[in-house]
């Protein structure tokens, strides 16, 4: 396995964006945050500034094996206005390569037809833009190469989706162990 890029974009959601971060580095898997803002440090959508490991221009696209975008608005809008960030998330598309998106930020995936025919989930305000998928409630999906999340409340669940989905079911448990996560039960 090779890294995984966490994009951030003026506005995006804290807890999702961080809690995929935290589990993801708890798991030793190479994982950086990337700014598509040109800063290094970039500012959530509750005034949270977090310093980035890189700026887009600087990812070495040919060694990342996953792309992650965090919701939040109006983090999840200017992820997809980023053109330089949506040609390699089209590219990754095309390569089979994982892509993954909670909250708002799967309605990027449904707006370029990568959901078509595939279960994905999102924040429920944004599952009309889920374009031709069988939408879910799960808290995570995962639909071959492409892994949705529902929102803030589900960022652990999509984190250990992802740690699932490139060490095993074995060590995403163990990790949901170390952290003392047992979803909730109403």
């Amino acid at each position: 396995m090779g890294k995984v890029c966490v994009f951030f974009g003026t506005g995006y959601e804290e807890i999702e964006a961080l809690t995929v971060v935290d589990l993801l580095r708890r798991a030793e898997i190479d994982t950086e945050m990337v700014s598509i803002t040109g800063e290094r440090v970039v500012e959530s959508s509750h005034g949270v500034a977090v310093k980035m490991d890189r700026l887009l221009e600087e990812v070495n696209f040919e060694q990342a094996d996953m792309l992650v975008l965090p919701g939040g608005m109006p983090g999840t809008t200017n992820l997809e206005a980023c053109e330089p960030l949506m040609e390699q998330v089209d590219a990754f598309y095309k390569a089979d390569k994982y892509i993954a998106a909670i909250c708002a930020a799967p309605s990027i995936l449904g707006h370029r037809g990568m959901l078509k025919g595939k279960k994905a989930c999102s924040f429920p305000a944004f599952e009309s833009h889920l374009e031709g998928a069988e939408v879910t409630k799960a808290p995570a999906q995962v639909a071959g190469h492409i892994i949705t999340g529902r929102g803030m409340g589900c960022a652990i669940d999509f984190g250990l989706a992802i740690v699932e989905e490139l060490q095993g079911k074995e060590q995403a448990e163990s990790l949901a162990q170390k952290v003392v996560y047992e979803h909730y039960k109403g």
